[in-house]
């Protein structure tokens, strides 16, 4: 398992997303705890690059970087359009 970990801007936006986005967001948490390489690469032109990011919900996107010898996933943005 991956440790999750939150940037503080990211807490902020988490903080403003809508209520129905808070179930699929708590769903992509564990995911990132899971399997956190299941995301998009957030440069396409670097597809093994370990900045990534994976939609939630209808409207959700979050920005996230593995680390992975440290096992963990350092969330950095999370948005909802």
């Amino acid at each position: 398992m991956y440790q999750l970990i939150l940037d503080l801007i990211a807490e902020e936006q988490i903080n403003t997303v809508p209520e129905e986005a808070l179930g699929p967001l708590a769903e992509l948490f564990t995911l990132l705890e899971t399997a956190p390489w299941s995301g998009h690469s957030f440069n396409p032109s670097n597809p093994r690059a370990n900045m990534l990011t994976h939609t939630f919900g209808e409207r959700g996107l979050a920005t996230y970087i593995v680390l992975e010898e440290q096992r963990e996933v350092y969330l950095i943005r999370v948005e909802w359009a």
